[in-house]
């Protein structure tokens, strides 16, 4: 079983993304990776199956590829439901193979284990929606709060120095 992403999807996604509006054209894609416009057709036909990326048409009637954070949240209520459809066909292997077998048991193992899954990704999903929307986060640098030994280095419980007092 394999996962992540193929390179070339990854480098259009990537470009995507470091582009200042967000979106460009078959053509863009080729120049800027310096790869074949196939090559970017195929990468963008794995990043629309993964509701990655959307297309529209520009007033050239030319489509322009499309990222927004939106599009991340979709993503990932997309893989929770995927993995539902896992869940069904596992139960349904349950019901035909009889609970008591060995087979049963490890695909009705696998259903429960998705199912957990699935149902946190969606529920985490809803919870973080909200970053994606929101501006850029600003960390005030010089108000760092330091740890339990007045510094910042975080090693309030290690003893660095070997003397016992942690200090």
């Amino acid at each position: 079983m394999g996962s992540g992403m193929p390179k070339i999807p990854a480098r259009v996604l990537t470009c995507l993304f470091t582009s200042d509006a967000g979106s460009l054209t078959a053509s863009e894609l080729a120049q800027r990776l310096q790869v074949s416009p196939a090559s970017i057709s195929k990468a963008i036909t794995f990043l629309e199956s993964q509701s990655l990326v959307r297309r529209e048409r520009d007033e050239g009637r030319r489509d322009r590829y499309v990222v927004d954070n939106e599009l991340f949240y979709q993503a990932t209520i997309a893989s929770a439901r995927a993995n539902d459809e896992v869940v069904r066909t596992a139960r349904q292997g349950v019901a035909v193979l009889g609970r008591d077998t060995p087979a049963a048991v490890r695909l009705e193992n696998v259903a429960r284990f998705l199912d957990f899954i699935s149902e946190s990704i969606t529920r985490a999903a809803e919870q973080a929606r909200e970053v994606l929307h929101a501006g850029p986060r600003t960390a005030p640098q010089d108000t760092a709060a330091a740890d339990e030994d007045g510094d910042r280095d975080g090693d309030a419980d290690r003893d660095t120095d070997g003397d016992g007092d942690h200090g």
